[in-house]
């Protein structure tokens, strides 16, 4: 019995190393208190790569970007930044889908809020709080609210958003038929580069538990 109970433990953990899930244990200790540097401080971030928003169709942006403020905060999870203005596309650069062209208007702010602090990566882990955005596809026009996973890193400056499906959802849809509904689960990913406004300074987040 002991032999099958160990057979099944290596397989399982072969298992999960085979698809990149990390068999790691929690923080024994969530951190409380975050600290931002420089703080307070005012940031813009431009996105790194595409942005996609896909709600059964994906949604490409090309051009994105967004601003606001930043600072040191305690609480679990704790609010570090707010997003106050965050645009996606241009008049040149147009979001795109197979529904036509996309304009998204945001309603912020959005919070950025911290849950988890690696100090070996240096790497905060949580979510934007707070979404709420109109989106226009052709004819079709929804409504997006609710959140988005994503983590920042302090090396790079890049806030990563990768939202999971069931984390956002469609309030309202006209004009959309099947394709957008309100049973419809929304994901939203891309990557942002933030630098402190006006400087190439990358802020820097970080957590402890004192």
């Amino acid at each position: 019995m002991k032999k099958s109970i160990r057979r099944i433990a290596v397989v399982a953990g072969a298992g999960a190393a085979a698809f990149g899930i990390a068999v790691a244990p929690a923080s024994a200790n969530a951190s409380t208190v975050w600290t931002v540097n420089p703080t307070p401080a005012n940031y813009t971030a431009t996105n790194s790569g595409n942005i996609m928003l896909t709600a059964n169709i994906p949604m490409t942006c090309t051009t994105s970007g967004a601003s606001g403020t930043m600072a040191s905060n305690t609480g679990n999870p704790s609010q570090v930044a707010t997003i106050s203005a965050i645009n996606f596309g241009t008049a040149t650069t147009p979001c795109t889908s197979l529904l036509g062209n996309v304009t998204t208007v945001a309603t912020t702010p959005w919070k950025i809020m911290a849950k988890d602090y690696n100090a070996s990566t240096g790497v905060t882990t949580g979510y934007v709080d707070g979404i709420s955005a109109k989106v226009s596809a052709g004819a079709c026009v929804f409504t997006v609210t609710g959140k988005a996973s994503g983590t920042y890193t302090n090396s790079t400056g890049i806030l990563a958003v990768n939202s999971v499906s069931g984390e956002l959802t469609v309030t309202s849809a006209t004009n959309c038929g099947t394709v957008v509904t309100t049973s419809t689960k929304p994901t939203f990913k891309g990557n942002y580069a933030v630098k402190v406004s006006g400087t190439s300074t990358i802020p820097t987040i970080k957590g402890s538990n004192p």
